[in-house]
């Protein structure tokens, strides 16, 4: 089958690989039918090489048909529309219990220290082949695939593979006050959603990026805007009183505009041998923390910072000393897409479409021409917000 594989740094292929097959009782195998990029795609793309191998699948937001089922699996059935959430958790174990699926200790890479398994998203997390590709193996599918409807289009329920609950889940971690202002640092898809979620439940969206066509897209949904520039934080100050928003929601993470300097030495270290590399990156490693900063110079006294953005580095350094005297909340994390999908579906299944669902794909394409998305997205070219491949 055909499938969207790293090769190396900045480099990915669409390319003949093996096709995926039952290995457990538990999986089934679906016909992917739409399949997005993410941003943290963009991680793989630019910074993370060192825990690829060339001809990995990627790919964490895929939707399909299911063409093969495992003989334990009860709930799944050939022909079913699913949708696969980005997190491989088994559902049962004591994490899970919690809701804490990202935590999974069925799936949960001890080698590494890090969480649960995860679709297309290197060594450090199971190496498990992604959904860029024609077809998917998906593992303990009984709590994994989501079984939709047949008669909405894909946009509506794709985005439960992982950007709709990774927004809701910032929005929860955020706290809001009842009636409460919420700022968003960075309206790429993670953010649009974030906005949209918070306005949905009657609180005001001030948020910040860069980009004209984004910032258009959020005011559509009754979002307050402002380009990044240096007075950003000043902006969102004015905008509230003063005091700054009740909670700021990173929706960006280490891709952040700024931090030059930074930028380059997680360039540079991509380009250093494997094993150099990993070393580097899993005891110096830092961020482009400026999406951050913003954040937790922008919120208000007392009030909560929630990381949506993916962060990586294991020395980063924060302002203990000013989030201490602001008292500031920290909350973030994988999203546990498990734990919020079954809130989410009656808005994705609405006929209103309140969370403007059919409102954020600005590109389709082929899967075969996925490598020349990538680029597009990555730079924010032609008003690319969100990308869908279809094999």
């Amino acid at each position: 089958m055909k499938a969207l594989t790293w090769q190396a740094t900045k480099k990915v292929a669409v390319v003949d690989v093996a096709e995926p097959r039952i290995e457990q009782p538990t999986d089934v195998v679906i016909r992917i039918t739409s399949s997005a990029i993410c941003g943290s795609d963009l991680h793989l793309y630019d910074v993370l090489g060192p825990f690829l191998a060339a001809g990995d699948v990627l790919g964490h937001e895929p939707m399909g048909i299911v063409e093969e089922v495992g003989s334990a699996v009860r709930t799944i059935g050939v022909g079913d529309r699913v949708v696969i959430p980005f997190v491989i958790a088994c559902g049962e174990c004591y994490m899970c219990a919690q809701g804490l699926t990202t935590q999974c200790e069925t799936t949960q890479n001890r080698d590494h220290g890090t969480g649960a398994s995860l679709y297309g998203y290197t060594e450090l997390y199971g190496s498990v082949p992604g959904g860029q590709a024609e077809r998917l193996r998906v593992p303990l599918a009984d709590f994994n695939a989501l079984k939709v409807g047949q008669e909405l289009p894909d946009e509506r329920y794709l985005f439960l593979s992982d950007i709709l609950p990774t927004a809701w889940q910032g929005v929860e971690y955020a706290n809001l006050p009842e009636g409460g202002v919420l700022g968003v640092i960075g309206l790429g898809p993670v953010g649009q959603f974030a906005s949209r979620i918070a306005v949905q439940r009657g609180h005001r969206v001030v948020a910040v990026d860069p980009v004209p066509e984004r910032r258009a897209m959020a005011e559509r949904h009754g979002v307050d805007t402002f380009d990044l520039s240096d007075d950003a934080a000043e902006w969102l100050r004015e905008a509230t009183d003063g005091r700054g928003p009740d909670a700021v929601v990173d929706a960006v993470g280490m891709e952040a505009h700024g931090n030059p300097g930074t930028a380059l030495v997680q360039s540079a270290v991509g380009l250093l041998p494997d094993p150099v590399a990993k070393k580097l990156m899993t005891t110096v490693g830092v961020d482009r923390l400026s999406a951050m900063m913003l954040a937790l110079d922008s919120v208000r006294r007392g009030g909560t910072v929630s990381l949506s953005g993916v962060y990586a580095g294991v020395a980063d350094p924060l302002p203990l000393m000013n989030m201490f005297d602001k008292q500031i909340s920290l909350r973030m994390g994988q999203c546990n897409v498990q734990s919020w999908r079954e809130d989410i579906l009656p808005l994705v299944e609405d006929a209103a479409d309140p969370l403007g669902t059919e409102d954020l794909v600005t590109h389709h394409a082929a899967l075969a021409d996925a490598a020349a998305m990538y680029d597009l997205f990555r730079d924010k070219e032609d008003g690319c917000v969100k990308v869908v491949l279809h094999p």
